[in-house]
């Protein structure tokens, strides 16, 4: 899994992403920053698999690798969409469309649908939070 400290491993549209393990390198990210905590991604594996399946500690590295690659593969086309548009912010809908761009459909679609469904919650828990907060009134003036 060390094979790629200290090297470039990654240029996309003038970004350049070098990774190690110490932190001799200023402009270098930190291998234990670049990927996900392996017991998370060992706990998402063992949820669809059988109660007295193993997984290798190689099984949990490889898809820890393949994973944060994942995500920063992503990440990285939606940030790219965002500066050009002249934002700073990559929000849920940038990231959708970054995966359909890359080919992802099969992800972008239940994506956008979950987001849809997670935004009307969201509206609804804030306005439950502002109902609660004014005693049950929109205005509290007292005139």
């Amino acid at each position: 899994m060390g094979e790629n400290i200290g090297k470039l491993v990654s240029e996309r549209e003038g970004f350049k992403y070098r990774f190690t393990a110490s932190g001799q390198d200023h402009g270098a990210i930190k291998e234990q920053d670049r990927l996900l905590p392996i017991a998370n991604v060992g706990r998402i594996m063992k949820q669809i698999l059988p109660p007295n399946a193993k997984i290798s500690k190689e099984a949990k590295e490889t898809m820890q690798e393949c994973v944060s690659e994942f995500i920063s593969f992503v990440t990285g086309e939606a940030s790219d969409k965002c500066h050009k548009e002249k934002r700073k912010t990559v929000n849920g809908d940038d990231v959708c469309w970054a995966l359909a761009t890359l080919g992802f459909d099969d992800y972008a679609e239940p994506l956008k649908r979950y987001l849809h469904k997670y935004r009307e919650l969201e509206g609804e828990r804030v306005n439950q939070n502002k109902a609660n907060n004014n005693g049950g009134y929109e205005n509290n003036n007292i005139n």
